[in-house]
C-alpha cells in the first residue's frame, strides 16, 4: 500500500495530492515482458518494409519469367513441335505418341494464342476509349471497382479452363474417339482467354481515361480505392497460410498494374506522335499510383502481422517456397510447367495480358520496310537474352533460398513415399494434369509426421503432434507447400 495514500486518507487535502501526483513513480522493470514484446512489435513493423519489398521484388521477376516465356520460348518450342510433326513420316513412328505431352501443351497454347489474337483485331480500342471517356466519373469509379472484381473471378476460373483442356489433351486414351472432349474443351479455353483480354482491355481504358482527364479526379478515386482495401485487411484475422496468399495476390496485382501502365504509356505516346517530352507529363502520374499501390502493400502487410502477432521472418519463408516452386519445375520428370505453378501460386494467367499487349503494340508501331523487320528482329532477340538471363539468376537465387531454408531434401522425396495420397479423390487442378502446389506436396513431396507414417490427422491434432516432438517451426514451410492462390487454406478468415 502506498504510504502517501494512507497520510492522505487520513488527513486528505489538495496540497497533499498534488504533491503526491507530482511525486509518484513508477518502475517499468516490474513488467520487463510486456514492454519487451511492445519493443519487438515496433522493429517487426519497422522491418516490414525491406522483407515484403524483398519478396515482391523476387515474385515480381517470377511474373517476368513466365510472361516473357510467352513471347520468347514458347514460339520456338511450337516450332520445335510442328518440325517434329513434319518430320514424323519420315523418321517412323518410333513411339506410342506423336508428340510429347509438354509439346501438346505448347502447340495448345500457341493455337489459343493465335486464335484470340485474331479475334482481338475485331476489338476497336479508340472506341472503347472514347466509350468509357463518356460516362460520368462515379460511374467510371464503380465500372473499375467491378472490373477488378471480375478480374479475379476470370483467373481463377480460367486456370481451371486451361488445365482441363491440357489434361484432357494428353491423358491416356483407351479409344481414339476419347480425343474429340478436346474440341470443346478448346474453344471454351480460346473464348476464355478472349473475354479476359477484353476485360483487362477494358480496364487499360479506364486508367488511361483517369490519366487524360484535366482534374485528375477519376485516377485520385481510383489510388484512394486502393487505400480503401486496408480497412477490408487489417483488421481481420489472418494466419501465415492467410498472408502468403494474400502476398502472391499481391504480387501480381503489382505486375498487371505495372502492364496496364505500359499499355497506357503506349497508346498515349502513339497519339503524340512517339514526342520524348510527353513521357514527362505521363511521369507524375505513373508515379503517383506506383507509389500508392507500394504504400498500401507496406501499410497493409504492417498492420496484419502487428495485429496477428506474426514475424516478419515469414516473408522469408514465403520466398523459399516460390523459389521451391522454380527448383522442382527444373527437375527432369517435373509435374508441371513453371508458368503454370506461378498461375496457380499467384492467380496470374499471363495468355490474356500477352494477347492484349500484343495487340495494342501492334496497332501503335507500324512496321514497315526490311529495316523495321531487322529491328523487330533484334528486339526479339533482346527479349530471348534477357528472358535467358532472368531464369538463369532466378534459378540461382532460388536455389540459394531452397538451401537456407533447409528444403533441399525435399526436392527427391518419391511419390511412394505417400500411400495416402493415391487413395484420395483428385481436386480439379489434378484432374487437369498438370498438378497444383497440393497435388505436388501430396504426390513428390509427402507431408509426415514424427512418427515417420504419412499425414492424414485433423489440422489441430497434427500442429499439436509437431509441437510436441519441438517441430512446430517446420510447420509454415510444409504448408506454404500445399497451397495455391485458390485454395482456402488455414483457418477461415473471420
Amino acid at each position: 500500500i502506498n504510504p502517501h495514500w494512507e497520510i492522505h486518507s487520513s488527513n486528505p487535502s489538495l496540497t497533499r495530492f498534488i504533491c503526491a501526483e507530482l511525486t509518484r513513480g513508477y518502475f517499468l522493470e516490474h513488467n520487463e515482458a510486456k514492454y519487451t514484446e511492445r519493443r519487438e512489435r515496433v522493429y517487426t513493423c519497422m522491418r516490414i518494409p525491406k522483407e515484403l519489398e524483398k519478396l515482391m521484388i523476387f515474385g515480381f521477376f517470377l511474373c517476368v519469367d513466365a510472361f516473357l516465356y510467352v513471347f520468347t520460348l514458347l514460339p520456338l518450342r511450337v516450332l520445335l513441335a510442328l518440325l517434329r510433326l513434319l518430320t514424323l513420316p519420315c523418321c517412323g513412328f518410333s513411339g506410342s505418341r506423336l508428340l510429347q505431352p509438354a509439346q501438346v501443351c505448347d502447340m495448345l497454347k500457341g493455337l489459343i494464342l493465335v486464335l484470340s489474337f485474331s479475334m482481338m483485331h475485331y476489338v476497336d480500342y479508340s472506341m472503347m476509349y472514347h466509350l468509357i471517356r463518356g460516362q460520368s466519373v462515379i460511374k467510371l469509379y464503380i465500372i473499375y471497382n467491378m472490373l477488378e472484381v471480375a478480374d479475379r473471378l476470370f483467373s481463377s476460373f480460367g486456370q481451371d479452363i486451361l488445365d482441363a483442356l491440357y489434361w484432357t489433351a494428353t491423358e491416356p486414351k483407351e479409344r481414339k474417339r476419347d480425343s474429340i472432349g478436346v474440341i470443346p474443351h478448346f474453344f471454351m479455353a480460346v473464348f476464355y482467354v478472349f473475354l479476359h483480354a477484353i476485360l483487362i482491355m477494358v480496364q487499360a481504358s479506364t486508367l488511361n481515361v483517369a490519366f487524360n482527364s484535366h482534374n485528375k479526379s477519376l485516377l485520385t478515386i481510383m489510388m484512394s480505392n486502393n487505400f480503401v482495401e486496408i480497412k477490408g485487411s487489417v483488421f481481420k484475422k489472418f494466419e501465415k497460410n492467410n498472408l502468403f496468399q494474400m502476398s502472391n495476390s499481391d504480387i501480381k496485382e503489382r505486375f498487371t498494374s505495372y502492364v496496364l501502365l505500359l499499355i497506357v504509356c503506349l497508346r498515349n505516346m502513339e497519339q503524340f506522335s512517339w514526342n520524348p517530352d510527353h513521357l514527362w507529363v505521363l511521369f507524375p502520374d505513373v508515379f503517383m499510383v506506383v507509389t500508392s499501390e507500394v504504400a498500401v502493400d507496406i501499410i497493409k502487410h504492417a498492420f496484419i502481422t502487428k495485429f496477428n502477432d506474426i514475424t516478419a521472418d515469414v516473408y522469408s519463408e514465403y520466398r523459399a517456397s516460390l523459389a521451391f516452386d522454380l527448383v522442382s519445375s527444373r527437375q527432369k520428370n517435373a509435374c508441371t510447367d513453371y508458368s503454370d505453378s506461378v498461375a496457380r501460386r499467384m492467380g496470374f494467367i499471363p495468355l490474356p495480358l500477352a494477347v492484349l499487349l500484343i495487340r495494342v503494340v501492334m496497332s501503335s508501331v507500324k512496321v514497315q520496310g526490311a529495316l523495321s523487320y531487322t529491328c523487330v528482329f533484334l528486339f526479339y532477340l533482346g527479349l530471348v537474352t534477357l528472358k535467358v538471363l532472368n531464369s538463369i539468376v532466378l534459378l540461382g537465387k532460388s536455389c540459394v533460398y531452397v538451401k537456407r531454408a533447409n528444403m533441399e531434401d525435399k526436392l527427391f522425396e518419391r511419390p511412394s513415399t505417400a500411400p495416402s495420397s493415391s487413395a484420395k479423390s483428385p481436386s480439379k487442378a489434378d484432374q487437369a494434369g498438370c498438378p497444383t502446389p497440393s497435388g505436388e506436396a501430396q504426390t513428390t513431396l509427402p507431408l509426415h509426421n514424427p512418427d515417420g507414417a504419412s499425414s492424414s490427422l485433423p489440422k489441430e491434432e497434427e500442429e499439436e503432434a509437431q509441437a510436441a516432438s519441438e517441430l512446430k517451426h517446420r510447420t509454415p514451410k510444409k504448408d506454404l507447400l500445399e497451397i495455391d492462390r485458390f485454395t482456402i487454406c488455414g483457418n477461415r478468415i473471420d
